[in-house]
């Protein structure tokens, strides 16, 4: 499978290059994030982005806000050095799939890669079982094009996004553990990912929806247990 490395730290960028090459993955690499990133993605068609938020020319957060804008869907994984919560959640928001802070171990780094293609292959290749269309409150949500219409506005899902939908759309009306969806949705044991990440999905999700403050009714929190999607 293909990886395009979006990197301006050469030692980081040579070092991501290695290990990933050496894990049998066909890789690509880009040291700015203006143009070059879409090009680069248009050339080499990747099945992945590892994209860093401190870039030359574009910052990483604007290169996803556009590559999703762009309709390019293949799962996006960030780079933050900041390690803010602000920033992780600006990357959700815009459309990237999973973070990692640098200083990284590369473990963890591969493990999330592995997960995100799995995920994505999976999501691919059991179309079949995938509902055409579901319904949550006034929005419709468009699994095979990543979609979410609520009236006239369209808006762009991730795939992990996408993905969280249909679990709890499949299991709609039963509460759906933090363990289980990170078993189901992210493809990785509950222990190696923060569940902080699926709140701050799940926020992303609530927002999408129109699902907050006074009309918060579709994705509920159920406490000390997980997430339910309502009848």
């Amino acid at each position: 499978m293909k990886v395009l490395i979006v990197e301006d730290d050469p030692s980081i960028r040579f070092g991501l290059e290695e290990i990933l090459s050496s894990e049998g993955y066909d890789i690509a690499t880009c040291d700015r994030g203006d143009s070059m990133v879409e090009d680069r993605v248009a050339a080499f068609s990747p099945d992945l982005i590892v994209l860093d938020v401190m870039l030359p020319g574009r910052n990483g957060f604007d290169c996803c806000r556009d590559l999703r804008a762009a309709g390019i869907r293949m799962p996006v994984l960030m780079l933050t050095a900041k390690g803010q919560e602000a920033d992780k959640v600006i990357g959700l928001e815009c459309g990237a799939d999973d973070y990692v802070t640098k200083p990284f171990g590369l473990r963890e780094l591969t493990a999330r890669i592995h997960a995100l293609l799995r995920r994505a292959t999976e999501f691919n290749t059991t179309e079949e079982d995938t509902p055409a269309r579901i319904r949550i409150g006034d929005c419709d949500i468009d699994p095979a094009n990543h979609l979410l219409r609520c009236g006239k506005g369209e808006r762009p899902l991730t795939p992990r996004e996408c993905s969280l939908l249909i679990h709890l759309h499949r299991h709609r009306g039963h509460v759906q553990s933090r363990d289980q969806i990170l078993t189901a949705v992210w493809g990785l044991n509950a222990a190696t990912v923060s569940t902080r990440t699926l709140d701050q999905t799940v926020a992303q999700l609530r927002k999408k929806l129109g699902d907050i403050g006074a009309n918060a009714q579709w994705l509920q929190t159920v406490h000390g247990v997980g997430y339910r999607l309502t009848e």
